[in-house]
């Protein structure tokens, strides 16, 4: 296997495009409007450098994404949003980054249960180290959360086995590759749409006030039938990883 960045490898950017996310990621999280700031063309185009690849056999299996930006605060409450209208800000004012922020690592479905993971998450350590970059942080989205969307985010993330590992399996993958559980971002992604959009998203009918629990959601929707629309707020947990420079 190896690692490269797209600013090593440009002619591999459709394939490390074409890794799909993995099934049953909620449609609706295509209804955030923040994450058409850094579509995926977008940040190759602008941070090639930022865009790693795993290969096996010379083909794309997995990759890692990540924007720069100029730390404000460590730990942004505002989360995945906050960070990445900070990068594009950056950019478009030209000023200097100082932090790297991953915005998403995914395996090929065919790829799974390799522990492929953490190996793209030492790609990118070594990627942000190579930037100049002083740290690399992550909004991390843990999946399973969807099972208890009751549950606050703080009391779930801060969860530990007898081990004293997360209870969490992804927040567990962070922590093995040298991950650090900081804090929770309590409004880190917001879908907000039309009860249309929402119904095709999910296939639920949408027909009453109040919350509702949607699959996929790591917390209920708020619904306003009398308005029309219904807003999702997502928690995400900040996770922080030391740098590898690979020496």
């Amino acid at each position: 296997m190896e690692i490269v960045t797209l600013a090593q490898r440009p002619e591999l950017v459709d394939e490390v495009y074409a890794i799909p996310y993995p099934p049953g990621s909620p449609r609706f999280m295509e209804g955030s409007l923040t994450s058409l700031l850094v579509r995926g063309r977008r940040v190759a185009r602008r941070w090639p450098h930022l865009v790693v690849a795993l290969l096996e056999d010379g083909s794309p299996v997995a990759r890692g994404i990540m924007v720069p930006f100029h730390g404000r605060s460590p730990f942004p409450a505002r989360g995945w949003d906050e960070v990445a209208v900070w990068a594009a800000e950056d950019a478009l004012d030209g000023v200097v980054a100082d932090t790297a922020c991953a915005l998403e690592i995914a395996v090929h479905p065919s790829h799974q249960g390799r522990g492929l993971s953490s190996v793209v998450l030492t790609g990118m350590r070594e990627a942000v180290a190579a930037a100049g970059l002083a740290s690399l942080v992550i909004p991390v989205r843990p999946p399973d959360k969807a099972l208890v969307p009751r549950v606050s985010m703080e009391s779930y993330a801060f969860a530990v086995r007898p081990d004293g590992l997360p209870v969490d399996r992804w927040l567990r993958t962070h922590v093995r590759a040298g991950g650090r559980v900081e804090c929770v971002a309590s409004c880190s992604a917001t879908v907000q749409a039309p009860l249309a959009a929402w119904r095709r998203w999910t296939g639920l009918p949408f027909d009453r006030d109040g919350l509702v629990v949607v699959p996929g959601a790591l917390a209920p929707v708020f619904v306003s039938t009398v308005d029309d629309y219904a807003v999702y707020v997502e928690a995400n947990v900040w996770v922080s990883h030391r740098l590898w420079s690979g020496k």
